[in-house]
């Protein structure tokens, strides 16, 4: 099992899945859910290297450095430590 935290939360997740929930849970909007408005956009405090790559949409949302939409992200494995952006 991987972990998205933040904060103050910790939400576990399958290897492999898609963090949408539990950036959800720890208070990232999602608005459209497939990363064309950006409102989910957060920042990657602690591992990025656990996450997926960046993808078109993304980019296309002006991702860089540490910055990713948490519609897009899949965890790997590991844990990972987020903020939301808005």
């Amino acid at each position: 099992m991987a972990k998205v935290k933040s904060e103050d939360k910790e939400i576990e997740v399958k290897d492999g899945d898609f963090i949408k929930d539990a950036c959800e849970e720890i208070g990232v909007i999602i608005a459209c859910a497939d990363g064309t408005c950006g409102v989910c956009k957060v920042e990657v405090e602690e591992g990025m290297e656990n996450l997926n790559e960046i993808n078109e949409a993304e980019k296309e949302m002006g991702c860089e450095g540490n910055e990713r939409l948490g519609c897009q992200c899949k965890i790997k494995k590991g844990e990972i430590k987020i903020n939301p952006v808005f």
